[in-house]
């Protein structure tokens, strides 16, 4: 058992066991950090040495190619259009996404109902159904509601996003007190106004939260937009990388590499930008008001 002394020291025992934790959480760390790692070596080399037995070695006076890789995969390869559509994408997605369903959330918190409760259950059960089921239905709905360009195709990303947009905001929601919102009430204030002047604030945390996790989601995605968006017009950032060719054909790796880190690059400093307002978030959906 640990013992902790008055002054708020511990024992040496649960000393111990941090420094063993931490120890092994730095592995991990460096673990999953390596494959980042290695594109980014990877990116700044000639295609020859990543095509040979070199392409775990750091690069060399030889190899070293600088941001050549990096211009030509912008300039050659159309990668601007498709960071364009992604960015698009994502962005219209993410804030429809936190609108609709902190909106959501909200209703399904302060009206105790059973449309409330059935529209709740319908949100978490969408979680759990495998996307491959309706992929092909979905397909053509897009196609014949012409949901199929990426500057409507956030109206998807909603449907499939919700479930766990709606499932934080109504954890957090329990936790905050409705005598706020009741003050609000009795000063004139009409639901819509409590809800973007009272409530909308305090939601900061979850909202930031919720915008990470989605972000990473719809920036990274594939299946989707290939199945919905005309594969010869529009190409997100991974449709563009799996049709990465250069003459002939091959597959130009030094060039994909490249590219790979810029789109790495914008979901690696939100994330580090953001990352105090993830655990305030966690935080504040913990603690009952």
């Amino acid at each position: 058992m640990t013992k902790v002394y008055r002054d708020g020291s511990v024992s040496g025992g649960r000393r111990t066991l941090d420094a063993c934790l931490s120890i092994l959480l730095a592995v991990l760390c460096v673990v999953w950090m390596y494959p980042v790692l290695l594109i980014l070596i990877n990116s700044l080399k000639t295609e020859l040495s990543i095509s040979t037995s070199t392409v775990f070695a750091l690069p060399t006076a030889e190899t070293f190619v600088g941001l050549d890789n990096y211009v030509y995969g912008v300039t050659q390869m159309n990668f601007l259009s498709s960071f364009g559509y992604s960015l698009v994408i994502t962005v219209s997605s993410v804030l429809l996404i936190l609108l609709c369903c902190s909106m959501c959330g909200w209703y399904i918190t302060r009206v105790s109902s059973t449309t409330s409760k059935a529209l709740y259950l319908l949100c978490v059960f969408s979680m759990v159904v495998p996307f491959q089921m309706v992929m092909f239905t979905l397909s053509k709905t897009a196609d014949t509601l012409k949901l199929n360009t990426p500057f409507n195709i956030c109206i998807i990303y909603l449907g499939f996003g919700a479930g766990l947009a709606v499932f934080m905001f109504t954890g957090f929601m329990k936790s905050v007190p409705i005598a706020i919102e009741e003050a609000a009430m009795i000063d004139g204030c009409n639901p819509i106004q409590i809800f973007f002047q009272v409530v909308f604030p305090i939601l900061k945390p979850t909202m930031i939260s919720t915008a990470i996790l989605e972000t990473m989601w719809v920036w990274n995605d594939y299946l989707l937009p290939t199945l919905v968006l005309d594969i010869k017009r529009y190409r997100t950032i991974p449709m563009a990388i799996q049709y990465f060719r250069g003459s002939y054909g091959r597959v130009e790796m030094a060039p994909m590499m490249a590219c790979i880190m810029i789109t790495v690059l914008p979901i690696i400093i939100m994330y580090l930008l953001c990352q105090k307002y993830i655990i305030d978030g966690v935080i504040a959906g913990a603690v009952k008001g």
